[in-house]
C-alpha cells in the first residue's frame, strides 16, 4: 500500500502528540510521591522527572517497542490508516481520564486504540468473524494478565520494602528516619522517571517504526534512532508540562505519604517497571504499578490508611481502558473505511 509522505509525517506527528500527552498524563506516577512529601516543589519535581525519563534513551534497549509495533498486532493487517485510527483512541481517553484526574494507563489506551483499529480493518477484510485474526494471543494474554500482576507486584515489593526499613530503622525516631529519607527520595523518583520513560517513551517508538513499515518507508521492523530520540523527547516535554489533577490524587488523595514511605513506593514501582522493560518486554503501566505501590506503603500501619474507596475508582477505570480505547480505535477506523474504499 502506497502511502503519500504527508500523510505518514501527519500520523507520526500524532503520535508524538500522544507521546507528549502520555508525558504529562503519567507524570504524575514518577512525581506525585516527591511532591506529597515535600522533598521537592512541583516545578522542580517535574524538572527532575522529565530529565530522567529522557535519560533512559541512552541505557535502555528496544525490546518494548518491537513488542509494542510487531509483537501484539498481525501486520498484515496493520494499515497507515490502521494506526491513525489506534492513536485516536488512545488520545481521546487519555484526555478524557486526565480531565476527569483519574490515573489511568497511557500504554492500555495505545494498545488498545492500536488493537481495536486493527481488529475494525480485519472485519471489514474478512468479515466481523474474523476481528479477531488481527491480534496475536500470546502476547495479549501476557499483557492484560499484567494489568493485574502489576499492582499487586508493586504493593508486594513497597510492604516488604517497608517491613524491612522499619525493622532496620527500628532504633531510629520517625524525625530522624524521614532526614535520611528525604535525600534517599531523590534517587529513587529519579529511578521511577528513569523506568517510566524507558517503558513508555518505547510503546511511542514502536509504533511510529510500525507506520513506517506499514508505508513501505522502511523494509524491516528495526527502530530509527531519529524515532526512539524523538520519542523520549517527547514524552519528556510532556513531563515538563506537569499533570496536577492527577498529581493531587495519587499523592495525598489515596494515602498520606512520608518520606520514607515515598522512598519505598517509588523503588518498589521501578524495580517492577524495569524488570518487565528489560527481561518481559512487555509494555507494562507505570500507572498501575504506582498506584499498586503506593496502597502497599499505606497499608502497612492499617488497612484504613489507604482510601479503597478511591482505589476502587481507579481499579474500574483500569479495567475500562483497553475495551474503551479499542472502542473508539475501532469506530475511528470504520469512519476511515467511508472514505478510502
Amino acid at each position: 500500500m502506497n502511502v503519500s509522505p504527508i500523510l505518514v509525517t501527519f500520523i507520526v506527528i500524532v503520535a508524538l502528540v500522544f507521546d507528549f500527552i502520555n508525558g504529562f498524563h503519567d507524570a504524575a506516577n514518577s512525581i506525585a510521591t516527591v511532591v506529597a512529601t515535600r522533598v521537592l516543589s512541583p516545578r522542580l519535581a517535574v524538572l527532575w522527572a522529565a530529565t530522567f525519563n529522557f535519560v533512559a534513551v541512552f541505557v535502555v534497549g528496544t525490546g518494548v517497542a518491537k513488542t509494542v509495533g510487531s509483537g501484539m498486532i498481525d501486520l498484515s493487517y496493520v494499515t497507515s490508516y490502521v494506526i491513525l485510527a489506534g492513536l485516536a483512541g488512545a488520545i481521546s481517553w487519555d484526555v478524557a481520564t486526565w480531565w476527569f484526574g483519574l490515573p489511568t494507563s497511557s500504554s492500555h489506551a495505545l494498545i488498545g486504540g492500536y488493537a481495536g483499529a486493527a481488529m475494525a480493518h480485519a472485519a471489514h477484510l474478512r468479515g466481523w468473524d474474523h476481528s479477531f485474526d488481527a491480534l496475536i494471543g500470546g502476547v495479549w494474554i501476557q499483557t492484560i494478565a499484567m494489568i493485574f500482576l502489576a499492582p499487586l507486584l508493586g504493593m508486594a515489593i513497597a510492604y516488604g520494602m517497608m517491613i524491612a526499613l522499619y525493622w532496620s530503622f527500628r532504633r531510629f525516631s520517625p524525625v530522624k528516619m524521614d532526614t535520611y529519607f528525604r535525600r534517599l527520595q531523590l534517587a529513587s523518583s529519579a529511578l521511577l522517571s528513569f523506568s517510566h520513560g524507558g517503558n513508555d517513551a518505547q510503546k511511542t517508538a514502536g509504533i511510529i517504526t510500525g507506520v513506517l513499515v506499514a508505508s513501505r518507508f522502511l523494509k524491516t521492523f528495526e527502530i530509527p534512532a531519529w524515532v526512539i530520540l524523538a520519542s523520549y523527547g517527547a514524552i519528556a516535554l510532556g513531563t515538563l508540562s506537569g499533570g496536577w489533577r492527577i498529581v493531587h490524587t495519587m499523592g495525598s488523595r489515596l494515602t498520606r505519604l512520608k518520606p520514607r514511605s515515598g522512598f519505598c513506593a517509588e523503588t518498589a514501582a521501578a524495580i517492577s517497571i524495569l524488570f518487565a522493560t528489560e527481561y518481559a518486554h512487555l509494555p507494562v503501566s507505570t500507572t498501575h504499578v504506582t498506584a499498586g505501590a503506593i496502597a502497599g506503603v499505606g497499608s502497612i500501619q492499617r488497612l484504613k490508611a489507604v482510601r479503597w474507596g478511591l482505589a476502587t475508582n481507579i481499579l474500574w477505570a483500569w479495567v475500562l481502558t483497553l475495551p474503551a480505547a479499542a472502542l473508539v480505535g475501532w469506530l475511528t477506523m470504520e469512519f476511515i473505511q467511508l472514505f478510502t474504499k
